[in-house]
């Protein structure tokens, strides 16, 4: 997604001259598109992610538009007090562009698995937090959502080839968007593991159940209308989340389920633990905490027979 994103950075910029493109010393053989072309507007801040933030909310302040680049542990919790102090308490226009989230760092550990970036972003009332499915989501995105006012975070997949079946990059403020449909069960997702859950509903329409998936791209503020309808349809949903279980999607449809007062029962598949201690690619991480679309597809099962039933499964 990042490479699509930094060319549609361009092109914006082409037509504004208050873009401006700000990174924490990493995006190399990403990042160049933007700073061969607008090397006046293009800033290395070095490994100093408050910092930056800092220097983008004066920027902001001062009537541009600046997106602070960085992997996304590094720019959504690093900085967290000066994002919290500067833009989003002054309202102040400045696009925080975290890259690689859940396991998308696979090797590199804990330090660089964004896995709470969500949550702890969409706990701010004015930051808007987007989290694409896939490249040409994540550009739709970008165009729709680069000069809302307030403070944006986006959260882009590092895969630029990734695409989610029946997306087609569309993107929408204040709306899910369907990919499949079916009447057994409702699968939600969110960013790039998307990929995965639509995988799912392909293991389970083999196996006689017929799912909705829908891909949730805007985490804050959340579709909660097309969210509550949705719910209100099923007699069970799963979340699919990159991510803590808590904070984010799977809290997100939990809160909806609850303030409508609907009868959904809600499986959230997530990260349940800290992965510390162990690394691996991405695939396995995944796998290790049951989000790859086989245990996906296991778990949609045993909600399925469960909600059928009425009770747990024994």
């Amino acid at each position: 997604m990042r490479k699509v994103f930094i060319d549609t950075l361009v092109e914006l910029a082409e037509k504004d001259p208050r873009v401006l493109l700000l990174t924490g010393d990493i995006g190399y053989l990403a990042l160049e598109p933007f700073a061969d072309k607008f090397p006046g507007r293009y800033f290395n801040g070095g490994v100093a992610e408050q910092n930056l933030v800092g220097v983008a909310t004066g920027l902001a302040e001062a009537g541009f538009v600046p997106f602070v680049y960085s992997i996304a542990t590094f720019s959504a919790l690093r900085p967290y007090d000066f994002i919290r102090n500067g833009p989003a308490l002054h309202r102040l226009p400045v696009r925080i562009v975290g890259v690689g989230g859940g396991f998308e760092y696979g090797h590199n550990g804990i330090t660089h698995y964004a896995v709470e970036d969500v949550a702890v972003m969409r706990t701010q009332p004015g930051i808007t937090v987007i989290s694409p499915a896939d490249n040409g989501q994540a550009r739709s995105a970008l165009l729709a959502t680069w000069d809302i006012p307030g403070p944006v975070y986006y959260r882009l997949g590092k895969d630029a080839k990734t695409i989610v079946p029946g997306l087609d990059g569309r993107f929408e403020r204040g709306r899910a968007q369907i990919v499949a449909e079916g009447g057994d069960l409702l699968i939600l997702a969110m960013g790039s593991i998307a990929k995965e859950a639509a995988g799912a509903a392909e293991i389970l329409r083999a196996k006689g159940l017929a799912c909705t998936v829908a891909v949730v791209a805007e985490a804050n503020p959340a579709p909660v209308d097309d969210l509550a309808g949705l719910l209100g349809k099923f007699k069970a949903a799963m979340t699919v989340e990159a991510h803590y279980i808590n904070g984010a999607l799977g809290s997100i449809a939990a809160e909806v389920i609850a303030e409508h007062g609907l009868s959904c029962r809600l499986a959230r598949c997530g990260i349940r633990t800290m992965p510390a201690g162990f690394s691996g690619s991405e695939e396995y991480m995944n796998r290790a905490c049951g989000l790859d679309r086989v245990s996906l597809a296991e778990t949609a099962l045993k909600l399925a027979r469960e909600s059928a039933f009425g009770g747990a499964e024994k």
